[in-house]
């Protein structure tokens, strides 16, 4: 094939562009892209299908830059290739409403598929784009269609390689015999504090090796663009195996800064910037120039993608045609519609029915709607049997070989790797046909959290069914009880905290939750029976919150959420008959969700002239916002049978009585005033 003088040029070209991006900003890591130039240069422009005329191609190949700081590589190729990302754009690098923030952002910039940046988390992401290609794949290939046969390309440097969360992904992936990711490892032994020789000295390779990766190495990634090509090629010719290919590169290279800590995250100095392109034959005087040459080269592998898409689009109308059902159903998913009518198989309980844990209630939903949402896939970080995540005729997503399941499978082992789960859930979610649930026990969604959170500012759809959720898991103790997760998760933009207290309120969080394209949803749920409340519908529960019970002529309203709104219903009634106070109770499933109700809705569960008590056994941080005073737990749980754990902490019906007889005395003689008239209504995400 050979490469010439045009090849180096287009290098050279994202190398300046870097450099006059960040100079441009004062602010930005020139160092990443000036050194990956030729690998990225060879995977876009030798390897990678897509159309930058529409980004979202099913079929395209996906491409992920988890060291997202050097995202001036990434903004670069998307301006040469045609993506609508202007020369403006670049020049508006880091800047307040730009498309070309700090850190790429998915729903920011067309061309990113990924939002990335906190390190290890694209990586993993890489993964479940690669699984959901694998998934959709094995639903919608048939006989003389190869419809959905697109490889996943990521790039990760060594704060990915040091992070945690990169090394379950890899783990995950190996395990899976992902065949269809590829990943370059850039190896330019520097992170932020300096030289890598201080802090991260093992052999990459060996370790993916011994996780079941194909591994291979260009020795030379600063000139060798034939040897990066030759091993890119032979990891696609690797299908039973992901492959790393480790490309030794110069961070910064042709900066007098190059291979050193100083160029990693520090515009060059104006001197070595004019040098720089110098060196590269660009006028120094001169910013922001792209050759005309590079982009004729750059567009024409463009125009051969859209071709490709072309070809693509004339094989799926003949698809449609043979496999009606299929067509129908992949369109569907890609639009992110749920089928039609899915909401009719949600069970519905009455207050005679028998109590039952919200996890098992979980169950239950799942068990009487996978049939009518064919995109969900389920799964559980070694935590099927108590998540209860597993309806009962699933197949494992698995690879074929090992006879435990295959790839159209739609219920994942993660194995103990939430802070993986949590990231590959976001990429399987980012890919566009699937939604994925996983479970592990609430205490341990905040291994997730920066999972979570990536997946609130992503606005993927993502629902996490977090079970043992309180004191209430009993005799495991504090060490697996949580106190301060829901009040983290809250906080959270753009995120779905939901916390049922019967069947019906369950029923109501996976609507919210799977009718939320652009949101993702923590489910706490229970270890313990809950019974079916009196006033309880889904229709009421969407609401985020409403009376349970209501009362005439009240002296307090109790608010509470899950396991506790039954205790508060029976602390109303031990008011009633013990003190003649009269209480009313409301359920709060779901904050997000009753902030973003009208005002006057909210002023009838909330009313004015009442004094209010939230109860909740988990930090009573952030219910002031609703209540005037707050019953919860500023301290970690204990060991022991719950029922035990709940009497030890005074979360009985005459415990809350105590607390709600102190409130009323608080606030007797005052003109109460409702805290939802104090709180500005909440902005949801659109």
């Amino acid at each position: 094939m050979g490469y010439t003088e045009l090849d180096q040029l287009a290098v050279n070209t994202i190398r300046v562009l870097a450099v006059d991006a960040t100079t441009k900003a004062n602010s930005g890591h020139p160092g990443a892209p000036m050194g990956l130039a030729p690998a990225a240069h060879v995977l876009f422009n030798k390897f990678m299908n897509f159309n930058p005329k529409n980004p979202k191609w099913l079929n395209r190949d996906r491409f992920v830059l988890s060291n997202g700081h050097g995202c001036m590589l990434q903004y670069a190729l998307l301006h040469l290739f045609g993506y609508a990302l202007s020369m403006d754009d670049l020049k508006s690098f880091r800047q307040i409403d730009s498309i070309t923030p700090g850190h790429p952002e998915s729903h920011d910039t067309p061309g990113i598929e990924v939002t990335t940046g906190p390190l290890g988390q694209g990586f993993s992401n890489a993964v479940g784009l690669a699984m959901a290609q694998a998934h959709t794949a094995a639903i919608f290939n048939k006989s003389g269609y190869d419809l959905i046969n697109n490889y996943t390309y990521c790039i990760f440097g060594d704060g990915c390689a040091m992070e945690g969360i990169a090394s379950e992904a890899a783990s995950t992936a190996g395990h899976l015999q992902l065949g269809n990711l590829i990943c370059i490892y850039d190896d330019n032994h520097i992170s932020i504090d300096g030289d890598t020789k201080i802090a991260f000295t093992e052999d990459v390779l060996k370790r993916f090796e011994a996780y079941g990766w194909h591994t291979l190495w260009v020795q030379d990634g600063d000139h060798d663009l034939q040897g990066i090509e030759e091993a890119i090629q032979k990891a696609k010719d690797i299908k039973d195996r992901p492959s790393v290919i480790k490309v030794t590169t110069t961070i910064g290279f042709g900066s007098k800064l190059q291979g050193t800590g100083g160029v990693h995250g520090n515009p060059l100095k104006t001197d070595d910037a004019q040098n720089v392109k110098k060196s590269f034959g660009f006028d120094p005087d001169k910013s922001f120039v792209v050759p005309q040459e590079v982009y004729d080269l750059y567009g024409k592998h463009s125009s051969e993608g859209a071709a490709k898409e072309a070809e693509w689009n004339a094989l799926l109308g003949k698809y449609a045609a043979e496999h009606k059902a299929e067509y129908d159903d992949l369109i569907r998913r890609q639009s992110g519609k749920l089928p039609e009518g899915w909401e009719k198989n949600l069970p519905t309980y009455k207050p005679t029915d028998p109590a039952v844990a919200s996890r098992k209630l979980s169950e239950a939903v799942l068990e009487k709607i996978h049939n009518a949402i064919p995109e969900l896939l389920s799964g559980s970080a070694d935590l099927t049997g108590s998540n209860n995540t597993r309806w009962k005729n699933a197949v494992d997503f698995q690879p074929p070989v090992l006879n435990i399941g295959d790839w159209s499978g739609r219920y994942i082992r993660y194995g103990v790797r939430e802070h993986a789960m949590g990231a590959i859930m976001n990429g399987l979610a980012a890919y566009g046909t699937v939604i994925p649930a996983g479970g592990t026990f609430l205490n341990f969604v905040s291994y997730a959290a920066g999972a979570v959170r990536l997946s609130a500012l992503s606005r993927v759809r993502v629902i996490h069914v977090a079970t043992h959720d309180s004191i209430g898991l009993g005799e495991d103790g504090p060490t697996h009880q949580p106190i301060e997760t829901l009040t983290h998760f809250r906080a959270l933009p753009n995120c779905m905290v939901w916390r049922p207290a019967d069947g019906n309120e369950t029923s109501a969080a996976y609507y919210s939750a799977l009718t939320a394209q652009h949101t993702p949803t923590i489910m706490a749920l229970t270890r313990q029976n809950l019974p079916h409340l009196q006033h309880s519908t889904v229709e009421d529960a969407l609401k985020g919150g409403y009376v349970a019970e209501e009362a005439k002529n009240a002296d307090i309203t109790i608010v509470s959420t899950g396991s506790e709104v039954g205790i508060c219903i029976e602390a109303a009634a031990y008011l009633k008959k013990n003190h003649n106070v009269t209480a009313r109770v409301v359920s709060m499933p779901c904050w997000e969700v009753f902030d973003a109700q009208p005002q006057n809705y909210r002023l009838q569960v909330f009313p004015d002239g009442i004094p209010c008590l939230s109860v909740e056994v988990l930090s009573p941080m952030g219910w002031e916002r609703y209540s005037h005073e707050q019953f919860g737990m500023n301290r970690f749980g204990a060991s022991g049978p719950y029922k035990e754990v709940y009497k030890k902490f005074g979360f009985t019906p005459e415990g809350i009585s105590e607390r709600a007889i102190t409130t009323i005395n608080i606030y007797k003689g005052e003109n109460v005033r409702s805290r939802v008239n104090h709180e500005p209504r909440a902005k949801p995400e659109n």
